[in-house]
């Protein structure tokens, strides 16, 4: 089907004026065109079920357990690492706006005397895997369109804080258009569709497109963290080792709720399948249930750093992950070309989210890790999980700032 029939087949005809557009703004226009994916933006009809199966407590390998068996875990690890079948997957698509910062979130200084840089911290815990090893393990940046050329030239500005280059390769988020309450897709400008980041879900089907892949044929797992926590090991032996020798597709790095209020999404089983239950939508008895040590029975609380068997990936990929639907406020163009800031929800925006590529892969382990020594969110200038607290949690761990 032409491009011009498949607009109006799905409502959104309204898309065909191009007049006043340049040769070159037309041709990019005509590219964000062809890449709209009709079946995510129409998800707005059908809004997924709130409704949540049956809730049961998972299985998590505890930190006792793991220092019983550390030695056996980091063999398998590292010979992983050392053959080739290990990379790291950085989600950094985000900015640094609350942080109170212009560019990408990774580029944002925490030093106190003298520079220290989100990515700068990552890459030196990489870095100290890789020294036992032996070894250096792919690293796998996704961008997004608004930081791309942003992060791809701080990290060579600053010479990859020492990582080899050739182990380091880029690729770009997708990115799904915004809709109206009925349904019609908004402008942002003159021939740009108003587009937002299509959730932490959509990393592996990015990174297939990219090709990437392609270039590290010895792979078998991916090692997937969020670029916010300062502290988190990253392609940790132990943990490799401990998720290959389950025999589980899928490893999840957890720390312990400190309260059963802590707002950190839970790893459960849903209907005997892995799932990540948020905060706000664990029943309050359940999140206060406590088993017979007195430890919170739904307590693995996820941090976003996810071990991913490849095979099990490229076999979910023909899967339809979930899409998520969000009520938001969504700036766009108006009839008469003036940009409007609404101040009330006027749109749907679309995301997917990795934690159902966790409960797409049927099994996982959870991990449990030392909430002091590798959990330090960056998500606020001040507060909780801020600037503040991740500063005082890596000084308390030996980081020079």
């Amino acid at each position: 089907m032409k491009l011009e029939e498949k607009l109006i087949a799905n409502g959104q005809g309204h898309l065909l004026d191009m007049k006043d557009l340049s040769a070159e703004e037309r041709a990019e226009y005509l590219r964000q065109l062809g890449a709209i994916d009709f079946d995510v933006i129409n998800c707005y009809r059908h809004p997924m079920p709130e409704k949540r199966g049956k809730i049961s407590p998972i299985k998590a390998v505890r930190t006792e357990d793991i220092e019983r068996q550390r030695e056996r875990f980091e063999e398998v690890g590292k010979g992983a690492i050392r053959a080739g079948k290990v990379a790291a997957v950085l989600l950094a698509g985000g900015q640094g706006t609350r942080l109170g910062a212009d560019g990408p979130k990774g580029a944002f200084d925490l030093g106190v005397t003298k520079p220290v840089y989100i990515f700068q911290l990552l890459i030196a815990n990489l870095l100290e895997v890789c020294a036992r090893c032996g070894a250096h393990v792919p690293l796998l940046v996704m961008t997004s369109e608004k930081n791309d050329a942003a992060t791809r030239a701080f990290l060579r500005d600053h010479a990859y804080f020492g990582y080899p280059p050739e182990y380091v390769r880029f690729f770009v988020q997708e990115m799904h258009p915004s809709v109206d309450l009925d349904g019609k897709i908004l402008l942002e400008g003159k021939g740009r569709l108003a587009l937002s980041p299509g959730g932490n879900g959509g990393w592996f089907a990015s990174l297939q497109r990219a090709g990437t892949l392609a270039e590290f044929p010895a792979l078998e797992w991916l090692n997937v963290f969020a670029v916010d926590n300062v502290l988190q090991r990253i392609a940790d032996p132990a943990f490799l080792g401990a998720t290959i020798l389950s025999g589980m597709p899928c490893g999840a790095k957890v720390v312990m709720k400190s309260c059963p209020e802590e707002r950190v999404g839970v790893l459960c089983l849903e209907d005997g399948r892995p799932s990540v239950i948020e905060y706000y939508e664990l029943p309050r008895e359940l999140a206060e249930l406590r088993d017979g040590a007195g430890r919170l029975t739904y307590g693995c609380g996820v941090i976003l750093n996810y071990l991913f068997s490849l095979e099990k990936l490229r076999e979910i990929a023909g899967t339809t992950i979930p899409v998520h639907v969000a009520k938001k406020k969504i700036d766009f163009m108006n009839a008469e070309g003036e940009l409007v800031r609404p101040q009330t929800e006027n749109g749907y925006k679309f995301e997917t989210l990795i934690l159902d590529m966790v409960r797409l892969c049927g099994a996982c382990l959870p991990f449990e890790v030392v909430r002091e020594r590798e959990f330090a969110p960056v998500k606020n200038r001040t507060g909780t999980d801020s600037v503040e607290t991740a500063r005082a949690l890596l000084k308390q761990n030996g980081r020079e700032l």
